[in-house]
């Protein structure tokens, strides 16, 4: 379908002024390219001019000038609409708000859900709007450098259009109030803090993929039934907060192909931060892998660590002796002591953690950074959806460069480039179901509802780490996942690939790039021969080939999105 009855079709009919005119727009390129054909001698130099030299008096303005005329007006029509209705929603969820904190009659908090219910409803159409007009000024500027390539505008212009505030604006406040309303008229009530000096749970955990454009539909489904988790409501801004981890391995990379394989008891290593701040204080983390007769289990254990002793900790210089006794400073500070067990605890996972890093010589390898908006009633962990954007894995070692352990750094020094081989960007967002149910206990009815919403795409054993070594290092491993033959990853794998094509991507400072019925699993691949492919990809990446990538995907994980209609109120 042509997007000028694409746009015709999707259009909100009492919305239908705001919209970008396509059809005038596009009206305009075919006067341009008639003006380009019939044109005379031109009345201007294309490189100087000349204040003394009279022209003729011309004042009829060019097509392209018009044209141009008429996309910023359209530009700025979306961003004072989209504007004004999000101020109209702020003021909505305040009224509501105030009656929520009120209202205890269960029929009047039935008319308040309902209410919550169409401003959630309103939010999406909102965002549906801005997309739609998003695409379109991408498609009328493609159109205008095909037709006039002799005056090529679409670089520049998207270039522009991507810092336009309505492009670039966080309305995730929006989904935050709405989710304090429906937490308010649930009445949910926190579960106890967990402060120990050393935690571990055991939970099962199932992950899926969600196209970007569906992410803020599934965020408003959860947050009907579950609160947005906010880490730190002194210090919060939006539904979403930092991730950075960084992965330890060794040469042989060891721990990956433990991990791919689902081996009992293979383990992950990784050095945990949260916000966008440098870190000061630091989990270390092992993930567990275990098999049960109920389904694979994963289990976590950490342990806090300052930030400038993870090297020494990893070089046996920061003994468990210092450790405790920070520990235990650390706990006196807060009015608290240790318990024997807290600290017995502590000083096991400490000791095997070490003795890991050092018997099998690991280091940093990758890094895994994403924005992660968390659902749980506060302190329960009986049901957590998270769900992370902006996904990107980064090698934590610069190719040309010193590496973490010559610089007597554990993570990359912020201030050096990062090369376009030394980071991939996912595509989609990555959401997790992990559920710690009691014995007969069942997962919630609404849960079920949004596994089956068509929204969501299940794949088997998908893992942040796996997927950026795989891709950040395809010479070294030895077998590889088997989602790297999706087509929907392969532009973005491509796009990481080695080629004589040189330039660097800036390291995000905080959040990198700015926003069915699950088929059968499939094994992971063995390969011993690096694959090549160029057919079937964008120009852009023509002349770009990965080790990992064969000439044609041979998977088909996320449906077409034309063809999910959702479930119940959804479609």
């Amino acid at each position: 379908m042509k997007y000028g009855k694409y746009i015709e079709s999707k259009v909100k009919a009492e919305w239908l002024e705001y919209y970008i005119d396509y059809k005038g727009l596009k009206d305009l390129i075919k006067k341009c390219q008639k003006e380009a054909e019939t044109a005379g001698e031109a009345s201007f130099s294309p490189r100087t001019t000349s204040l003394t030299v009279q022209r003729y008096s011309n004042t009829k303005d060019s097509s392209q000038e018009l044209f141009f005329r008429r996309l910023e007006r359209d530009v700025d029509k979306v961003n004072k609409f989209t504007n004004k209705l999000v101020e109209e929603m702020r003021a909505s969820l305040r009224n509501l708000n105030a009656k929520a904190e009120k209202e205890t009659a269960p029929e009047k908090k039935d008319e308040l859900l309902q209410e919550a219910q169409y401003i959630g409803d309103d939010f999406l159409a909102l965002e549906k709007f801005v997309n739609i007009n998003y695409l379109g000024f991408h498609k009328i500027l493609k159109k205008h450098d095909k037709c006039l390539p002799h005056a090529p505008c679409r670089q520049f212009y998207v270039a522009h259009l991507h810092q336009q505030p309505w492009v670039q604006g966080n309305y995730s406040d929006l989904l935050v109030s709405l989710s304090n309303i429906y937490s308010k008229l649930r009445g949910d009530s926190s579960g106890e803090k967990n402060e120990d000096a050393a935690q571990g749970f055991v939970r099962s955990t199932t992950k899926y993929w969600v196209r970007n454009e569906d992410v803020s539909t599934v965020k408003h489904h959860v947050l009907q039934h579950l609160p947005v988790f906010q880490f730190d409501k002194n210090n919060f801004t939006g539904d979403a907060q930092l991730i950075n981890s960084v992965y330890l391995d060794n040469s042989n990379l060891e721990l990956y192909h433990g991990r791919l394989d689902k081996k009992p008891g293979a383990i992950a290593l990784r050095i945990r931060w949260y916000g966008s701040n440098p870190p000061t204080m630091v989990f270390f983390e092992r993930k567990t892998h275990k098999e049960s007769w109920k389904g694979e289990e994963s289990v976590k254990e950490r342990f806090a660590l300052p930030s400038d002793k993870v090297v020494a900790f990893m070089d046996g210089e920061y003994t468990l002796e210092h450790a405790l006794a920070d520990q235990e400073a650390a706990a006196t500070r807060k009015g608290k002591a240790l318990t024997e067990e807290e600290k017995e605890s502590y000083k096991t996972l400490f000791m095997e953690v070490y003795k890991a890093v050092d018997s099998k010589q690991l280091k940093p390898l990758v890094r895994t950074q994403y924005m992660r908006t968390a659902f749980q009633i506060p302190f329960d962990a009986t049901v957590r959806i998270s769900l992370d954007t902006n996904l990107c894995m980064i090698k934590e070692n610069p190719e040309d460069g010193p590496s973490c352990a010559a610089t007597g750094r554990w993570y990359r020094d912020p201030a050096l480039p990062v090369m376009r081989t030394e980071i991939t960007r996912f595509p989609h967002a990555v959401l997790e179901v992990k559920l710690s149910l009691q014995e007969g206990q069942h997962a919630p009815a609404w849960v079920q509802e949004l596994l089956d919403s068509g929204y969501l795409t299940e794949v088997h054993k998908f893992s942040k780490f796996i997927h950026g070594s795989a891709t950040l290092f395809p010479g070294d491993v030895r077998a590889v996942p088997y989602w790297v033959d999706d087509e929907s990853v392969r532009a973005s794998m491509l796009a990481s690939a080695p080629s004589p094509l040189e330039g660097t991507t800036p390291l995000p400072e905080s959040a990198p790039g700015t926003s069915v019925p699950p088929p059968a699993a499939a094994p992971a691949a063995t390969r011993t021969k690096p694959r090549t492919r160029r057919a079937g990809v964008t120009p852009e990446l023509e002349e770009l080939s990965h080790p990992l990538l064969g000439e044609q995907p041979t998977l088909k994980l996320m449906p077409d999105p034309n063809t999910v209609q959702g479930s119940g109120r959804w479609a």
